[in-house]
């Protein structure tokens, strides 16, 4: 990665560190997207590599969610070219990692930025972190995560979480079992690196191995379904409705649906 890149590749004792570094909030554009994907696939090659963290260098963001810029007034085609990044491209990266990832969420995480936690193996978070999949306000839906929370979290608690857009803490989170667990916010970085290192330790062949096994039994037809989920995003975000949600939230107003 270059010095002016939105993400960061470092490897430091067989750990490496992918940061989302795209201030002010960590909007995900495709050139993010594919950075964290290259990098993904960087770490997959890296022989000093162990154990992958996904992080954001700032404060209190991990990441805001979508770039609106990529939805309001385009096309089919051009959302259809993003959501084949961050849906299909990033499942495939993690999946063929070969290496535990862990996501070190310290900040707020929203509707894309949740996709990009969820894709790891392990998700850790800070007290003050949040969670929300805020897609429905702004007339868009966050259609993979139709196809995993139901089955982390159960149907009806994922539906009140996804139809209701509403942001829920790291406590919350926890006791739903969209993360592993909740640490002091001066403790993420601590935390992270005894786990790190507690899986570095490991074999890294069997590690390898092991993880493969793993992926193929979880997998349960998830890669068909988000395929699928990239057409439903697409069909949503085409619509009129769509397109004034977006607008409302551009222009700060109420939509009119």
């Amino acid at each position: 990665m270059t010095s002016d890149s939105p993400v960061a590749y470092e490897c430091v004792g067989n750990i490496a560190r992918i940061t989302l570094n795209r201030p002010p909030v960590n909007a995900l554009s495709l050139e993010v997207i594919r950075a964290v994907v290259a990098a993904l696939r960087r770490a997959a090659d890296d022989p000093d590599a162990r154990v992958v963290v996904l992080a954001s260098a700032i404060a209190r963001r991990f990441s805001a969610g979508l770039d609106l810029d990529i939805l309001l007034g385009k096309s089919g085609a051009q959302i259809r070219e993003f959501l084949q990044a961050l849906y299909i491209d990033l499942y495939d990266a993690q999946y063929g990692l070969g290496k535990p990832s862990i996501a070190a969420v310290g900040g707020a995480a929203r509707g894309g930025g949740m996709t990009m936690a969820v894709s790891c193996d392990v998700v850790l978070a800070s007290e003050s972190a949040t969670f929300g999949y805020p897609e429905i306000d702004v007339g868009v839906i966050p259609a993979i995560h139709y196809a995993h929370l139901p089955r982390i979290i159960g149907r009806h608690r994922a539906f009140e979480l996804l139809f209701t857009g509403r942001v829920f803490s790291a406590a919350e989170a926890r006791e739903l079992g969209v993360v592993n667990r909740v640490v002091g916010d001066t403790e993420l970085e601590a935390e992270v690196v005894r786990l790190a290192a507690q899986l570095a330790a490991k074999s890294a062949a069997v590690l390898r191995m092991g993880r493969a096994a793993f992926m193929r039994q979880i997998d349960l037809d998830y890669r068909r379904s988000i395929a699928s989920a990239v057409d439903d995003f697409c069909n949503v975000a085409t619509s009129d409705e769509a397109q004034e949600g977006l607008r409302a939230f551009v222009e700060k107003r109420a939509p009119k649906w």
